[in-house]
């Protein structure tokens, strides 16, 4: 297997450890940011655990070996929404209950990864918290979500918790300038919470192009520029929620700078927008746009571009009658 990703490494010296010791959890949650490349720790584990030959790292030839490469082992199990966007339901949870029960085919563990497990509804939750109450000897749980309070607690509290860190601003562009031969925005790291696999993306992707116009409309809309808060409106409506978060990190950073904080990774047009708005606003609207983000994630259906039109109006101090 290919090394894995250097801020994966510290949890990953740990679960070695407990595989050598064969004292790995049967039930563990991963909590991580998206973007960290997280699956590629999880595989290694799963891998070392399906393993013949060895404790802690896949031998990478043994059957198990082969089937886990291949995609084909009958002991390996991944569970997650069947159409993207959709919940894990109870029924799929229900299917892992009884394979936990069973006997694995080729003698070793059987291993069942649950991601994201956030996606899981209730009754599905409260499904797999059956079987983690009282767990199999040879079945192990691995569940993968971004933060353990997206879980129910009951769940988390029968899980053993690790947390994988994010790296910071610093060590995410030197990785980012070792990765790609483009330019590297010093804001790249900050605005994707210092997501390498994210940062990089938006790299390669030219995202910085798009980061640039939003910015630019922004300064605009705040001072009060109709067309622009029109256009801004349509882009924002007809982009993912990455691009929301670019707008919540620039009125961020914004706000510190009312505070005489500067940074090297700020956003490069929070200065001028903390001089067109005042903290007060700063502070509100991008509570609200976090808000906003939960309630379009949640909620399909809803006009996007009359939300955000009225977010924008509320940026630039007026109200919506």
């Amino acid at each position: 297997m290919k090394p894995l990703y250097p801020w994966l490494s510290p949890v990953w010296q740990q679960w070695k450890d407990n595989l050598d010791q064969k004292r790995f959890s049967n039930a563990t949650l991963v909590c991580a940011p998206n973007g960290l490349g997280v699956g590629e720790l999880v595989d290694k584990a799963c891998s070392a655990l399906m393993c013949q030959n060895y404790e802690s790292e896949p031998c990478g030839f043994c059957h198990s070996c082969e089937l886990m490469s291949s995609g084909s082992h009958p002991d390996f199990h991944k569970v997650s929404p069947e159409k993207e966007g959709k919940a894990i339901t109870v029924d799929q949870i229900r299917t892992c209950n009884r394979l936990a029960q069973e006997s694995s085919q080729l003698g070793g563990f059987r291993v069942i990864v649950i991601e994201p497990a956030q996606a899981m509804n209730e009754s599905a939750a409260n499904a797999l918290l059956k079987t983690l109450e009282t767990p199999s000897s040879n079945c192990i749980f691995i569940l993968v979500a971004p933060r353990a309070s997206m879980l129910l607690p009951t769940i988390v509290s029968r899980c053993q918790q690790w947390v994988v860190a994010t790296p910071t601003s610093q060590s995410v562009s030197a990785w980012l300038s070792e990765h790609t031969n483009k330019v590297v925005p010093t804001y790249a790291a900050h605005i994707h919470g210092n997501a390498p696999l994210t940062a990089l993306s938006f790299i390669e992707d030219k995202g910085a192009e798009l980061y640039s116009k939003v910015e630019s409309q922004l300064l605009s809309v705040a001072r009060n520029d109709w067309t622009q808060r029109i256009e801004l409106s349509q882009l924002l409506a007809t982009q993912d929620d990455e691009c929301l978060s670019w707008v919540w990190y620039l009125l961020v950073d914004a706000q510190k700078y009312h505070f005489g904080l500067n940074e090297a990774c700020f956003t490069p047009g929070a200065q001028a927008l903390s001089e067109l708005l005042s903290y007060d606003i700063l502070y509100k609207q991008a509570n609200s746009l976090r808000a906003l983000q939960e309630q379009l994630r949640t909620h399909s259906g809803l006009n996007r571009e009359l939300l955000l039109m009225n977010w924008l109006i509320e940026l630039s101090g007026e109200t919506c009658s």
